[in-house]
């Protein structure tokens, strides 16, 4: 059997805007009553106060020196610069992990609103289509289940073009194997 050669894939960075710049706006907390995936967690008065000193792209050291947490202080703290960030509208998503739906756990704050991303906001990051359904309709979203999910997702685009591959190489093996 001779060697695969791998397709080339077309996959156009597609920027946080374009994703989930229609979704309707939100509060720390709050939720979109259409749409129970739509809702945000809750945020600290310190956090609340935190969020609305971050930057688009920037870190906690943008912040005052009074909002910094104790262990960002600390010499080894400075090595996190990603937590408690926020996303940029026309930038890529970051890594959508079974945490992002907390501000503190990484760069999940949401680019404008001051709260961390909903839950469907991250499935739909993570390539799921806006009318994806991970539970009936009569449940609460539990932020801890659903970001399990959700951030244990092998991201969509992925998956396929991981089929693609995939299904070339099972059929470059089927021909060579019936040429012989």
């Amino acid at each position: 059997m001779g060697p695969i050669t791998i397709p080339e894939f077309e996959c156009p960075v597609t920027t946080v805007r374009a994703t989930i710049g229609d979704l309707p706006r939100l509060s720390a907390g709050g939720n979109d009553p259409s749409d129970a995936l739509h809702r945000a967690s809750r945020l600290s008065d310190v956090n609340l106060r935190r969020i609305r000193h971050s930057k688009p792209g920037g870190t906690w050291r943008d912040w005052p020196v009074d909002l910094r947490a104790s262990c960002h202080m600390k010499v080894t703290g400075g090595t996190y610069p990603s937590v408690y960030g926020r996303m940029e509208w026309d930038g890529p998503s970051p890594t959508i992990t079974t945490q992002c739906f907390g501000y503190g756990n990484g760069r999940f704050g949401h680019p404008e609103q001051d709260r961390a991303i909903s839950l469907r906001e991250a499935s739909m990051l993570q390539g799921f289509p806006k009318e994806y359904s991970f539970l009936p309709d009569e449940r609460t979203a539990s932020f801890d289940k659903l970001g399990r999910l959700i951030g244990n997702a092998v991201p969509v685009k992925l998956g396929e073009v991981i089929g693609e591959l995939f299904s070339a190489h099972v059929a470059k093996f089927r021909k060579d194997s019936t040429q012989h």
